[in-house]
């Protein structure tokens, strides 16, 4: 048979097709009729929110490929317009399959439940109308800027995303043509208006219906022939010169105003719009006929999320999971004692995000504590991690922290905040050229009394007290030596000093966290020769570097059992004779979203465990700063892998990657169901019960002895 080749491109999934059955799985939460109604809301929103990204960042970028000429193949041997020709065909069935869902599926459903979305403004009753008008003329009117389209007054500029209702109008003499008219619908006022209803059923419209209702009162010299909601996405993908960039945060705000005008690639449009206005809209936009999406339905369906936030549907919700106490951290401890004790694994949102927060507020007001160094890439709007910061800045302490400008669609907001801080009087770094930081990573020096200690955090997700709620990632609080040195020089080569000449314990990107992980295959691949144990357990949020799928590929053939866990893209393919035949790959889509990155490595049954900041793609092992760390205490191990063995078993929300490239639900017959986030949440739960009993029994209480006079 020979040698086989790895590399061959079709043992490899497109990414963006495989970027597509994601959203499809997103999109299957949406349809599973055991899923609370407005659950299932939240998921059809999410897909649309996923959708848009994905047209303005890797549409965009296929379509700047094909204008540039540019012919390489990716991975599975496509060139960028074959790429875009299977994904015009693939998304215009999901964003079918999206409404279907919603009209067929999630509409009545609601109605059944005492909620009516009044689909077209004519079918308000009359005093529903009236009501309409009302809120229009008060609430709408004054907010809004109509704008028409004569010889005087050029088409006007589409900003991204907008909701927008085009016009065709014609004025009020006899024999005038027809001309273009568009009014943007404003972002500002709710676009969910709740209709007033004696008891019973609740009732709502969405915004552009009423403004649809009330065109007429913005062009007043003129007949309204037809009018119809329209809405362009844009390509907002930066390019950013870095080399040529004399101040990047002044060449990131210039590129933040461009997205907003970049070239249009998909046009949404109401069902059934007006031939004639169409052609305007095309014309103008340039937008080709197969981006053209005709919608039945409400535009932009990212309003659902707004709508899973009315009140009074509790009952059609998931319980809300609080998340809990870290045992080893109860209220009002000394963080620094705690971590001096032991290692702390921390695991959300299922415990709090709370510790982290803590860790730096506590670092702020210590006399004690000398420097605060960390790394920011994503962080909530009103951070009170930012707050610590700057207020250990005022009270004197050495504070540096590498603001990444270029994290997307955070671009703006992290400006602000590295302007606040550099106010309060921490030294910013603006990320680096050519290179986005995405590791997460707090380093808090601390005078002791026996000398200088380093304490570290380190995580897998962002420092983002919002979105530690939402998602799945793994911090850890230790004070290990080996680690800290390691942690001085990340923030050493981060502000611009050279990289030491050996490394303890973190192995970092781009310089060669890829090296490391192809070597650990290639260890488990070795055993796997000699006959003995080899295994391979990853989790992370996508997987489509090459190189690491050939080092997978080699070792599954050499006989390495691999499980992988990966929720979103996946370009590895599963069972190929010889080549894949032992390896499985599952995504798990719940409640929260899975975004920790684990690997697990038996290594002759010595085996190792890790955490980090990369997933496995190109991107993150090759042009981010990244950190991968090792978890080395056995009870955190212990814990790590059942996390991975308790996923592994999920047989509710997991689906499993079949030969053909589909992904299908994990099988249940005869089987006990298996949720691993639930268990996760019932895990917490237990653990803080448990420690807060054990702590209150052992709390002493001294009774004073009193003396009676007799």
């Amino acid at each position: 048979m020979g040698e086989i080749d790895f590399y061959d491109p079709k043992y490899y999934t497109n990414r963006e097709i495989s970027w597509i059955l994601f959203d499809q799985r997103v999109l299957n939460e949406a349809r599973d009729k055991t899923i609370p109604l407005f659950e299932r809301l939240k998921f059809l929103s999410i897909t649309a929110s996923n959708l848009d990204e994905f047209f303005m960042i890797r549409v965009a970028s296929l379509k700047d490929m094909v204008n540039a000429k540019y012919q390489k193949p990716d991975i599975a041997g496509l060139t960028p317009q074959e790429q875009l020709d299977l994904l015009d065909v693939a998304i215009h069935e999901l964003v079918d399959l999206q409404y279907t869902t919603y009209n067929r599926s999630l509409m009545p459903k609601l109605k059944q439940n005492g909620l009516q979305i009044i689909r077209r403004y004519e079918d308000l009753t009359r005093k529903e109308a009236e009501f309409a008008d009302k809120y229009f003329e008060e609430n709408v009117y004054p907010v809004l800027t109509p704008m028409a389209v004569d010889s005087s007054r050029p088409f006007p500029l589409i900003r991204n995303k907008t909701l927008n209702i085009a016009a065709l109008v014609h004025k009020k003499e006899k024999g005038s043509e027809l001309e273009f008219a568009t009014v943007q619908v404003p972002g500002v006022l709710s676009r969910i208006v709740e209709l007033p209803t004696n008891g019973g059923a609740r009732k709502i419209i969405f915004l552009e219906e009423i403004i649809e209702r009330n065109m007429h009162k913005l062009f007043l010299n003129y007949d309204i022939v037809c009018a119809y909601p329209f809405r362009i996405m844009r390509n907002a993908d930066l390019t950013i010169e870095e080399d040529e960039a004399a101040d990047l945060l002044k060449e990131i705000e210039k590129q933040l105003k461009k997205r907003q005008w970049g070239e249009a690639i998909r046009l949404e449009v109401a069902a059934h719009c007006d031939k004639r206005l169409l052609k305007i809209l095309r014309d103008e936009l340039h937008i080709e006929e197969h981006n053209i999406y005709t919608i039945d339905g409400p535009l932009d369906l990212t309003v659902l999320m707004k709508l899973y936030g009315l009140e009074g549907f509790e009952h059609l919700k998931s319980p809300k999971h609080i998340p809990q106490l870290v045992p080893q951290l109860p209220p009002g401890s000394r963080i620094f004692d705690e971590i001096r004790r032991n290692d702390i694994l921390l695991h959300h949102p299922y415990q709090t995000f709370e510790p982290v927060v803590e860790f730096i507020r506590q670092a702020a007001k210590d006399p004690e504590v000398l420097a605060i160094k960390q790394t920011l890439y994503r962080v909530s709007g009103n951070s009170p991690i930012i707050a610590a910061l700057a207020q250990a800045a005022e009270n004197g302490k050495q504070v540096t922290v590498l603001v990444e400008l270029k994290a997307r669609f955070d671009e703006e907001n992290n400006i602000v905040w590295a302007r606040m801080l550099e106010k309060a009087g921490c030294h910013v770094i603006y990320g680096l050229v050519g290179l986005k930081t995405h590791s997460k990573i707090t380093l808090v020096v601390r005078r002791e009394e026996d000398g200088i200690r380093r304490y570290v955090h380190l995580g897998t997700g962002n420092y983002n007290d919002a979105t530690a709620k939402l998602y799945t990632d793994i911090g850890l609080l230790t004070c290990s030596e080996a680690i800290g040195e390691d942690a001085t020089a990340v923030f050493n080569m981060l502000s611009g000093y050279s990289e030491p000449l050996v490394w303890n314990k973190l192995s970092l990107a781009p310089l060669w966290l890829k090296k490391r992980f192809c070597y650990l295959i290639e260890r488990e691949k070795k055993y796997a020769l000699d006959g003995r144990p080899a295994r391979i357990i990853a989790k992370m949020n996508s997987l489509c570097d090459q190189d690491i799928i050939a080092s997978l590929y080699a070792a599954s053939a050499a006989g390495v059992k691999i499980d992988l866990i990966v929720r979103g893209i996946c370009c590895l393919k599963t069972g190929i004779k010889g080549v894949s035949e032992n390896i499985t790959v599952r995504s798990i889509v719940g409640d929260f979203l899975e975004h920790s990155r684990i690997f697990y490595f038996e290594n002759d049954e010595h085996y190792e465990i890790y955490c980090g900041s990369a997933d496995w793609m190109p991107r993150n092992l090759e042009r981010r700063v990244e950190i991968l760390f090792p978890v080395d205490r056995p009870e955190l191990k212990e814990r790590l892998l059942r996390i991975l063995q308790s996923q592994l078993k999920d047989n509710v929300k997991a689906s499993v990657l079949r030969g053909d490239g589909s992904y299908e639900r994990a099988s249940k017959r005869g089987q006990q169901l298996r949720w691993s986030q639930k268990e996760f949440c019932t895990e917490a739960i237990a653990e803080a019960k448990a420690a807060f009993e054990e702590d209150s029994r052992t709390t002493r209480t001294f009774v004073p002895e009193i003396h009676h006079e007799s």
